[in-house]
């Protein structure tokens, strides 16, 4: 399978560059799989597509500041970093701008000295790990010195770097939002619950796996990176309940769908789990633990598109992307979405 089969014409200005000022102000494309068509409408309509005891699973990742700029002590060249994983004592696993120059045993400073990086290995592709030197609370340090990890494609300041965060954000640890999540309110949680809405936490520290383009010419030689998640018994109970009364899984995002499938895979159920993933999901793809997905419109040649278009058929997708093409719909991070539904 071709990675230019998941590619799509998209005019630069339908990537949406801010928030709009209401998250619930989306339009939504409803994507009917196994009736195979699709329809216009809007994100303040979704709980019309839900049902008592439909359970919808969320990601409740928190997006550090995870950008960082400092320079190389020994000659002053920037250098950016980009924190992606915590490891132990004090060692992360960053992306790094201008890599060449950071070598093991090489310190990069941030603002005065106040925190110090220094390189204890190299990985692929702009990969460090990096030992974190500092006085006092690490995260409190990366609060104020750290930056919004935007994606590239977003050329606009964010006024209030809250609306990069999910409503309901809690467990620390991503590079990326799981952006999917960025169209709910309270509101919109308190009229599913009213409807009989079962919702239900999972976590998934958005990294490479998730936002690195590939660079492959075929889809079935992209190694994805692995990343951090968890299931917490609590969800588990809720979710093996839901699959033995027939009712309906339906995740919020690709990231809230990729633990699913991921826990599934590992357990043969849903059950507690930690650990790591590096599942990649791509047609051909037998999907277990996910009926229904909400998920914004990804970039061509994404292993993100490609995991939609498991999900709903590779020609019915890509058919969609174009119609919300033609329709001038918002598109990526701060844009519109698209509910995937099984009726």
């Amino acid at each position: 399978m071709k990675t230019s089969e998941f590619d799509y014409d998209l005019p630069h200005e339908l990537i949406a560059q801010v928030p709009l000022a209401n998250r619930t102000d989306s339009r939504m494309l409803v994507v009917h799989k196994n009736a195979n068509y699709f329809e216009d409408s809007r994100f303040s309509n979704i709980v019309s597509l839900f049902h008592a005891g439909d359970v919808l699973v969320r990601n409740n990742t928190r997006v550090i500041p995870a950008r960082l700029f400092g320079t190389k002590e020994e000659t002053g060249a920037h250098v950016e970093l980009l924190l992606l994983r915590q490891e132990e004592d004090d060692v992360w696993e960053c992306l790094v701008g201008n890599a060449k120059v950071v070598k093991p045993g090489v310190v990069v400073s941030f603002h005065d000295g106040r925190l110090k990086a220094k390189c204890v290995s190299i990985g692929e592709k702009g990969i460090r790990r990096m030992k974190m030197i500092y006085d006092g609370i690490f995260n409190e340090i990366l609060d104020s010195l750290g930056n919004v990890p935007l994606p590239p494609y977003i050329k606009e300041k964010l006024d209030d770097p809250e609306r990069y965060q999910t409503v309901y954000a809690k467990i620390r640890g991503s590079a990326a939002a799981p952006t999917a999540g960025l169209h709910f309110t309270d509101e919109i949680f308190a009229k599913l619950q009213e409807v009989g809405v079962i919702i239900a936490d999972v976590t998934l520290h958005v990294g490479l796996g998730t936002f690195r383009p590939m660079d492959t010419e075929e889809v079935e030689e992209h190694v994805m990176h692995s990343e951090w998640i968890h299931m917490p018994v609590e969800t588990a109970e809720i979710l093996n309940k839901a699959r033995q009364e027939n009712r309906r899984i339906i995740a919020v995002g690709t990231t809230s769908a990729r633990t699913l499938e991921s826990v599934w895979n590992a357990c043969g159920c849903f059950a507690e789990y930690t650990g790591d993933t590096s599942l990649f999901i791509f047609p051909g793809y037998e999907w277990h633990a996910v009926d229904c997905i909400l998920t914004n419109f990804h970039l061509p040649k994404s292993t993100l598109i490609m995991m939609i278009a498991s999900f709903a058929g590779k020609d019915l997708v890509l058919s969609a992307y174009r119609h919300a093409v033609k329709e001038r719909y918002r598109f990526f991070s701060f844009g519109d979405c698209m509910f995937v539904t099984n009726e």
